[in-house]
């Protein structure tokens, strides 16, 4: 079969709207329109056209939302027909893509060479995609060599982040079912690249780009086209570029933190068959021994994994919430309970409204959300009313419902923290301070009955992953808004002159995770404030006051005479444009790129007190 985005939906006016876009001379309404179309399933032409518009419109005004992202797709073959495709999966996901591709067969000399393009435009992140072909040339051990070499490179030259695509299954077998008793048969030795390469990536901190699971999916023939290849040396089918842009797009997304967070499910005729309010418990189509029955629990099985990796479950429906709630409380083959679910939201009104109120109850923006509903109509409605929010397109049976969510790829990751596993009782959680907050009658009150304790440590290795994670995706709490690999952050580790701080907050609904972390540089007179940021679940607890609590300590103990700290605007950051200037800091400079620099004597800082018992991690800052 063709590859195709089948879990978006199809548009039968795209022709007719792609028309109007090109003679629109709005830049403001014309973005918001092709922003609407690249959320439609497209083919790999109507992709292209989509693109072109989006480049010309670039060039006269960018949206302030859309985050830019430098990206090398650095291959041993030709890609460049792949590149709308990756331009427009981004543009799906809030992430402007300017993508570099080395010239022919040069990703590794433009690598070595420092006056090289590829230097010159200073890769975020470096995409390798190297050919079937080429690795079976180098040989099973040098191709490994040659990859670990490339990330080195990458991360040695730019801090870049790094995808490697594994290797795709091009050729025929040689000995048959039983290839692998012939070890140097080319597909042998393109199994053993693919076998070894999970283990290496892991532990270079490499995410994957799995083109050989893409390939089991869709049919190496959807794939690859070995006439195109003699032709062209395109190894990826035109055809499937849509799918393989998104998927590079997706775990772009994923180092940029835009993965969703929350899945949203409707109830009658999505968790179960049937309506729970007509049919009752009991008449519900759920569980062994009918084929839509098994479906369904098949779906909940699903929601239920997602969930225990760190992705918080709500319930949008249309609903009486009693007879909502009685199948999770009453139905023997539910496999999802009440205490699973974050958010529980089940009345009469619109199911847009009832979105917007389940984000700020978890505390999550729209576009964290992914909403999964049988009826087609209510699914328009959300698309329309709430763009931000993902709406997969789900099948008329239920068969279908496991297959459109999970390869959508709304919850990619490129890894699986502690805290991720936590995150759905955190989630949860919030949404009971919620409820008490609405109760109580003023603000100390309610975050003294909090009970909030924060512990502090030094950066380690123990966190390291949870640490590069919070960097690279917190966006709305962030002073400066840094990218950074884990290289990166071990520099920070080793220099003697960074002091660095990150904080875990537990309270009397339980254990937050690591949900901030802070760095400067202590040299001289100056304690320079490099880096501070929070995550969005823990706003509005005085945490930062606490955070600026402890710099200022840091900042006396070393003879500090004065604290700088920068504000570098994004188009997410605005909350804390005036963060410092709160906390007494004086406007010092501004800079081109609209930064603005902050600073403050020590023998002028007040420390200021909060609801939050402080303290530092004994354990870990002896072994720090």
């Amino acid at each position: 079969m063709t590859p195709a985005l089948f879990w978006l939906p199809l548009d039968k006016r795209l022709d007719a709207r792609l028309s109007a876009l090109k003679s629109n001379l709005d830049v403001e309404s014309a973005w918001k329109e092709l922003e609407s179309l690249v959320r439609t399933q497209l083919d790999f032409t109507q992709t292209g056209r989509v693109d072109r518009i989006a480049l010309r419109l670039a060039q006269r005004s960018l949206p302030g939302h859309l985050q830019t992202v430098r990206v090398a797709l650095l291959a041993s073959s030709t890609v460049e027909h792949l590149l709308s495709s990756v331009r427009m999966a981004g543009l799906r996901r809030g992430l402007r893509l300017e993508i570099f591709v080395n010239a022919y067969g040069q990703y590794f000399q433009d690598l070595l060479d420092t006056a090289s393009p590829l230097h010159r435009f200073k890769p975020e992140v470096c995409c390798f995609a190297l050919d079937a072909r080429h690795l079976v040339e180098l040989g099973v051990d040098a191709a490994i060599e040659r990859m670990s070499a490339c990330w080195r490179l990458s991360r040695e030259h730019f801090s870049a982040s790094v995808i490697q695509q594994t290797a795709l299954p091009v050729f025929e077998p040689i000995f048959g079912s039983n290839e692998h008793r012939l070890p140097a048969s080319p597909m042998n030795q393109l199994e053993q690249i693919n076998a070894r390469l999970p283990a290496l990536a892991d532990a270079a901190g490499v995410a994957l780009l799995d083109a050989n699971a893409i390939a089991v999916t869709y049919g190496i023939d959807a794939m690859h086209d070995p006439a195109l290849w003699h032709l062209a040396k395109q190894e990826i089918h035109p055809s499937a570029a849509p799918v393989w842009g998104d998927h590079v797009a997706r775990i772009v997304g994923a180092f940029r933190g835009r993965s969703a967070k929350c899945l949203v499910l409707d109830l009658d005729n999505t968790l179960w068959g049937g309506v729970v309010g007509d049919d009752g418990v009991n008449g519900l189509r759920l569980g062994k021994g009918d084929a839509a029955g098994e479906a369904h629990l098949e779906f909940q099985q699903y929601c239920l994994t997602l969930k225990e990796r760190g992705i918080a479950l709500a319930v949008c429906s249309k609903n009486d919430e009693a007879n909502a709630l009685a199948p999770f409380r009453e139905h023997a083959a539910m496999l999802l309970r009440e205490p699973d679910i974050a958010c529980f939201v089940a009345n009469w009104q619109d199911k847009a409204t009832n979105l917007l109120h389940i984000a700020r109850t978890l505390n999550l923006g729209l576009d964290a959300l992914v909403f999964v509903d049988d009826n087609p109509a209510e699914r328009a409605l959300v698309r329309q009313e709430l763009p931000e929010v993902a709406v997969p397109e789900m099948p008329e049976d239920p068969v279908g419902f496991v297959r459109s969510l999970a390869r959508a790829g709304y919850f990619e990751a490129v890894c699986c923290t502690a805290e991720d596993r936590e995150r759905s009782a955190q989630y949860r959680a919030n949404a009971a301070r919620a409820a008490i907050r609405e109760t109580a009658t003023d603000m100390h009150s309610y975050l003294a009955d909090l009970d909030m304790k924060a512990q502090w440590s030094a950066f380690d290795e123990s966190g390291l992953a949870r640490i590069v994670q919070l960097i690279n995706k917190t966006n709305q709490f962030n002073l400066t808004t840094p990218r950074v690999s884990e290289a990166e952050v071990r520099q920070w580790m080793a220099d003697p002159c960074m002091k660095t701080w990150q904080v875990r907050l537990t309270d009397r609904f339980g254990d937050n995770g690591v949900v901030a972390l802070m760095a400067a540089r202590i040299c001289g007179a100056e304690c320079a404030l490099t880096m501070l940021l929070m995550s969005c679940r823990v706003l509005g607890r005085r945490l930062e006051e606490e955070l600026l609590n402890l710099l200022g300590a840091a900042a006396c103990e070393a003879g500090s005479e004065r604290i700088t700290g920068v504000y570098r605007p994004t188009p997410k950051n605005g909350m804390v444009r005036d963060l410092l200037q709160r906390f007494g800091f004086e406007h010092d400079e501004d800079s081109a790129d609209g930064s603005v620099r902050w600073s403050l004597p020590v023998s002028s800082f007040i420390a200021r007190e909060t609801e939050i018992a402080v303290a530092c991690d004994p354990a870990a800052e002896v072994a720090a």
